[in-house]
């Protein structure tokens, strides 16, 4: 599927992370696979390029993740 240092586009649309809500905008933040965290569902911690409001890493399903 992934493999850590992969380059991917994520989509956070909804998705909470560490305090901060990512707005219906945010559908193509780019970043790097670090590992994936968890086998049922597919869950990856992503490393973003852009930090959003200090946020600068999410967990996210494989289904919200795109190959660069």
């Amino acid at each position: 599927m992934f493999q850590s240092g992969q380059t991917v586009r994520v989509n956070l649309a909804g998705i909470q992370a560490q305090g901060v809500t990512f707005h219906a905008a945010v559908t193509d933040a780019i970043g790097t696979i670090v590992r994936q965290t968890s086998a049922d569902p597919p869950t990856f911690l992503v490393r973003l390029l852009f930090s959003f409001r200090g946020v600068n890493e999410v967990e996210v399903t494989a289904d919200r993740i795109k190959a660069s």
